[in-house]
């Protein structure tokens, strides 16, 4: 599987060790920065581009998944989420991974660097990558109801107030 990663300077020694780890697992990583570490980066550009290369691949046929990370994984979650088609989950437990992909089908992960080690997120990453969505019909239903959202700014039969 094609694995497209990306943070910022508080996940730049993370990044390596993470990308070892899924390399040794025979996936094939694309590494969407930063290469050198510093401390005045910004992660949009990063995780943005990891999102649109996830998005891309999905709808070439490719299987593919993204991770992004940087202290906390809040704003790496909130960037990676503004590309179209992507879905974007913010995990700290594998619990928190696997129902990422069961329930929401998601294509993206986040994670906080400085809030787990790295034995738990290649946890929480093996999970995710591990764990296919379930298909199951309500899951399948809001997804849409997302994806539809994104393309019209409205949900049919469902008005906002």
């Amino acid at each position: 599987m094609r694995i497209h990663i990306a943070t910022d300077h508080a996940g730049l020694e993370f990044s390596k060790d993470l990308q070892k780890h899924l390399t040794g697992q025979g996936h094939e990583v694309v590494d969407h920065g930063p290469k050198v570490y510093d401390a005045l980066d910004d992660y949009p550009s990063f995780c943005i581009s990891a999102a649109l290369a996830v998005v891309a691949d999905q709808s070439a046929g490719a299987e593919a998944l993204g991770i992004v990370f940087g202290g906390s994984g809040n704003g790496e979650q909130i960037a990676a989420n503004k590309v179209t088609g992507a879905r974007a989950a913010l995990v700290w437990s594998t619990a928190t991974a696997e129902l990422a992909r069961q329930h929401n089908d998601a294509n993206l992960i986040a994670i906080g660097a400085r809030q787990h080690t790295v034995d738990e997120a290649i946890g929480f990453i093996d999970t995710f990558i591990a764990t296919p969505f379930s298909g199951e019909e309500r899951h399948a239903r809001r997804i849409a109801q997302l994806a539809e959202y994104e393309k019209t700014g409205a949900i049919a039969g469902h008005p906002f107030s």
